[in-house]
């Protein structure tokens, strides 16, 4: 790491100002020279010799404390983004949660979109109540804009980004929603362009197509007096990301099993709703998100055998 002003600079920056001020350096004795140089003998460049090498060695000692802090701090990090990954395997969305909010002043996007994820998963969880959920939605989203900021090559970033952005449009109205709808659109491909094998952008990406491609009548006529030209999707779009999210990575995703059934219910296909749906019911219920994702797959189950 780079030292900002080494001791060998302030060394010599030291010598340079006895110099212009005329002043006769300690160990000197010579005659006063033109230009108002000193003249070095034998014993000052001993001295300066020896005060050069005190300076060097101090300097390499400071290096070293530099980079065995630099090493150790990087160490540090990548220790807390390994619990918080674990943490978040687990679903210990509270405990994730108090583990990453020592770090909201950080300047590392990769603690901030997990802060931002975090507060998302816990304004969703059950026994919180409304005012702290919207609470939580605004802070994920000033957690995931501030790690957009500091590393927008960041794709995890862009992809929380959306989703935080979406989430914030819900108290907003449905004007500023269908607003942010292209921004939204816009992160996810950024995401996807960053990591192509990220299964999660590409999902997220199918919901904002089948959101379109299911938008209520009312809200068609308020966005087509909003915009000239109003976001628009179909279900065989969506259906192409859910279905690409599930080849890049197979099964990672509850709730994209869950939307390849719904998908393909709207498309009228039951045998393949079915199959995905049941799939959907199966997955192991470890977040809050995948037992509403169980729960919902049972009903539409339900409804289709009915």
């Amino acid at each position: 790491m780079a030292v900002s002003v080494s001791p060998l600079r302030s060394f010599a920056r030291a010598v340079s100002m006895q110099m212009k001020n005329h002043r006769r350096p300690p160990g000197h004795t010579g005659q006063r020279q033109s230009g108002a140089v000193w003249r070095i003998t034998p014993a000052h460049a001993k001295t300066t010799a020896f005060l050069t090498a005190l300076s060097y060695l101090g300097y390499e000692a400071h290096k070293k404390v530099t980079c065995a802090a630099v090493v150790f701090a990087r160490d540090k990090a990548e220790e807390v983004v390994e619990q918080a990954d674990y943490l978040y395997s687990c679903g210990e969305t509270e405990k994730l949660y108090q583990l990453l909010l020592q770090y909201k002043e950080s300047d590392d996007a990769e603690f901030l979109w997990r802060l931002a994820r975090a507060s998302r998963d816990l304004a969703l969880l059950a026994n919180i109540a409304a005012d702290q959920k919207k609470r939580l939605t605004y802070e994920a989203f000033d957690y995931a804009k501030k790690a957009l900021e500091k590393n927008e090559a960041c794709f995890a970033a862009h992809k929380w980004y959306a989703i935080c952005l979406s989430d914030v449009g819900d108290y907003e109205g449905i004007k500023v929603k269908i607003g942010n709808s292209y921004i939204i659109k816009d992160h996810l491909q950024r995401a996807i362009d960053l990591n192509p094998k990220d299964a999660t952008s590409i999902h997220i990406l199918g919901y904002w197509c089948f959101a379109f491609a299911e938008l209520p009548w009312y809200q068609r006529k308020v966005a087509a007096v909003i915009f000239a030209s109003p976001p628009t999707a179909t279900y065989e779009e969506a259906l192409a990301y859910f279905l690409k999210a599930e080849e890049v990575d197979p099964n990672f995703y509850s709730k994209n099993l869950l939307m390849l059934g719904k998908t393909y219910m709207m498309l009228k296909d039951q045998e393949k709703a079915v199959l995905w749906l049941n799939k959907a019911r199966d997955y192991p219920a470890i977040t809050e998100e995948d037992k509403q994702v169980h729960t919902e797959a049972l009903n539409l189950l339900k409804k289709l055998s009915g």
